[in-house]
């Protein structure tokens, strides 16, 4: 089968050192079977997204020697199928429509609940059917569309392997369209990377949670669901997901200080397991050494040594 893998940056900051060692992943695991490599920018949640950032975020791919086929895929141009996918789920009930806040779900919550995952929806408007958006409305009444959560299908990552996870515990019923009128995140991906033809899909462990949803919405949209790989994230010394509180490490920080993209590249393939050391290498280069088995189950710290170790000061 072919194999079509995707690079989908979101344009909502600058891209930095964790980026870019996911997106070799992502694309080591297409190009050396002579698969494709799609690019999506992923620019849908409009309050957050920064002037430049997607032109940017492409440099940032192309100084790291990673390409992608075909013109590059722009969420906010494709709107109207996101609201036909949403139509369909309203027409099976799949979906309805909730005037709860985040405030209001937070309050509701009876245990703690994960940051990034947030408190378990109660399912307070779950007795509501897709024809009560109508008087919603008409009331002035602001409104998101929750899907309807019955079961979490298990799934097995070709990195971590088996995988179940309840999802009436990790959110319950999620949103899958804002009260502001745009989709959310887990319509918008499942729309297109069934629309682009993706096979494969490699990503950080930090969205392992959201996989069991998007499966829900394949199955609820009579779409071919992708294989998913999800892969350990990069942290800084205290052992958090990389952020400023750990320095500058944006890639376009690193080309402004003449850091030489195959030493970052051979610093991320040592770090997978791929090189014996952190010499220089380019991304092309490894099509022959890659193995994802070989990345270490673990998160890759950054540390000040290894960027200096790279030129990057």
């Amino acid at each position: 089968m072919h194999t079509t893998g995707r690079l989908a940056p979101s344009p909502t900051g600058a891209q930095h050192v964790g980026n870019a060692r996911t997106y070799l992943v992502a694309w080591l695991s297409a190009r050396p079977r002579g698969g494709t490599v799609r690019l999506r920018i992923e620019d849908i949640d409009s309050p957050r997204v920064k002037a430049g950032a997607a032109e940017q975020a492409a440099d940032d791919l192309r100084w790291l020697g990673l390409d992608w086929d075909g013109d590059p895929v722009v969420q906010t141009e494709r709107l109207p199928l996101y609201a036909s996918a949403l139509d369909e789920l309203k027409r099976r009930e799949l979906v309805y429509p909730c005037t709860c806040t985040r405030a209001d779900v937070a309050a509701a919550a009876s245990a703690p609940h994960a940051d990034h995952e947030g408190p378990t929806y109660p399912g307070t408007c779950a007795g509501r059917t897709s024809a009560d958006a109508d008087r919603l409305a008409a009331e002035g009444r602001p409104f998101a569309w929750r899907f309807r959560v019955t079961d979490s299908p298990p799934f097995t990552d070709r990195f971590a392997g088996e995988q179940r996870l309840d999802q009436r515990e990790l959110g319950g019923d999620f949103v899958v369209w804002k009260s502001a009128g745009t989709p959310a995140y887990q319509l918008a991906v499942v729309v297109d990377d069934a629309a682009m033809g993706v096979t494969e899909v490699v990503r950080g462990d930090d969205l392992v949670p959201s996989t069991p949803r998007q499966l829900l919405l394949y199955r609820a949209l009579g779409l071919t669901p992708p294989a998913f790989a999800h892969v350990p994230l990069v942290v800084g010394e205290d052992g958090r997901r990389l952020a400023k509180r750990h320095g500058d490490t944006r890639l376009a920080a690193l080309r402004a200080a003449g850091v030489r993209p195959e030493a970052l590249v051979g610093l991320l393939a040592w770090s997978c397991g791929w090189r014996p050391t952190p010499e220089p290498v380019a991304a092309r280069e490894l099509l022959p050494a890659f193995r994802l088995e070989a990345i270490p189950p673990r998160p890759f710290v950054l540390t000040a040594e290894l960027l200096r170790g790279i030129g990057f000061t």
